[in-house]
């Protein structure tokens, strides 16, 4: 098949690297697009980007053009799937319109998230939500919207999930410990982070706590509907530039088993999405380590190219009478821009990029 012609816009952000990187040499995708705004915008995109996926700005983007986020540029573009990591001030309106538009907007802003018809996806866990975007057409979108969940739900979520299959969940208390990176470039100035923990992100535990139930809710009759889990999140900031943390205690419904939750999770296959070939998917999503010191951000972070959730310390909880574990994902990859190429991909697999 042809490629689909994709852009990204916010290009320069950590995320926007990443999806960038991914994207060069995607088979299935051709990058056409970079946006920005401010001084950058009608500049090379390897001149002035601070570069930090690796030792040196891929030879592929010297002649890329930094184009501005609008409306008009990007529809002169004729991309016909944009990846958007705009911040929600900015996204709402732009993503609304290109999608009302004939664009498929795969965006990592909170806007619009909760949505009844706007699929929030972690294709492993819930990728049939997907048939939602047939309701956009009611809104009179050409196009669609689809989301991409908060990277610590994404983990989240991908874990409990073959837990939940398995059985059952009735409550869930969740403690992350979060690398700076997941605040962007900017996010957390060096002075605050350093020889430091921070116990406050803003709004991540409301986003955690929300996000997670429609991910793990049921389709039925084209609504989603919220899974029935008391979810509880604290989360923090720590001194480590790439991979989440996470500390899970469930609460199951049936009689807790370390041996069928392990069997659970590391038989654990994601509605079959590796089957349909998808070029992202890792053929594991999730790894159990044994180790009791695992994982580690330093060691466990790119396993399979950053996109496998890496799970240790798995217990029973006697407080809880459930389960326990540690997990650990790649907040930029497997949290953000790897998901955002797996919904694409699952689009095209579809059969809903083109058409729409």
């Amino acid at each position: 098949m042809d490629k689909v012609k994709v852009g990204v816009l916010g290009a320069t952000g950590l995320v926007g690297q990443k999806l960038i990187q991914l994207l060069l040499r995607h088979p299935w995708f051709e990058l056409e697009l970079l946006t920005a705004s401010g001084e950058v915008v009608g500049k090379k995109y390897s001149e002035v980007v601070k570069w930090l996926q690796g030792p040196f700005t891929p030879s592929e983007l010297n002649e890329l053009i930094i184009k501005n986020t609008d409306l008009s540029t990007i529809m002169d573009n004729k991309v016909e799937l944009v990846f958007s990591t705009l911040p929600s001030r900015d996204a709402l309106n732009i993503e609304v319109e290109l999608a009302k538009r004939g664009v498929i907007v795969i965006s990592s802003s909170d806007a619009m998230k909760l949505e009844e018809d706007v699929p929030l996806l972690n294709p492993e866990v819930n990728a049939d939500h997907v048939e939602l975007i047939k309701l956009q057409s009611r809104r009179g979108w050409k196009g669609a919207l689809l989301k991409i969940p908060n990277c610590t739900t994404v983990i989240l979520t991908l874990v409990l999930k073959p837990i939940m299959d398995e059985l059952g969940l009735r409550k869930v208390i969740v403690s992350t410990m979060q690398s700076i990176s997941g605040a962007g470039l900017t996010g957390v100035p060096s002075i605050d982070i350093i020889d430091n923990i921070i116990p406050y992100i803003d709004g991540e535990e409301e986003r955690v706590e929300r996000e997670s139930v429609k991910i793990l809710g049921s389709l039925e009759s084209q609504v989603v509907k919220p899974a029935n889990i008391a979810i509880s999140a604290s989360c923090h900031r720590v001194p480590v530039i790439e991979g989440h943390l996470e500390a899970i205690f469930i609460e199951t419904i049936k009689e807790p088993s370390v041996e069928l939750a392990l069997k659970a999770l590391e038989e654990f296959k994601g509605n079959k999405i590796r089957a349909i070939n998808l070029p992202t998917a890792p053929e594991k999503p999730i790894i159990v380590r044994k180790e009791l010191d695992r994982p580690q951000p330093r060691l466990d972070k790119y396993i399979n190219n950053g996109m496998t959730v890496v799970i240790g310390r798995l217990r029973v909880d006697k407080a809880l009478k459930g389960i326990k574990l540690i997990a650990l994902g790649n907040n930029l990859i497997r949290g953000t821009a790897g998901t955002g190429i797996l919904i694409a991909e699952l689009l095209t697999v579809k059969g809903l990029v083109y058409g729409l």
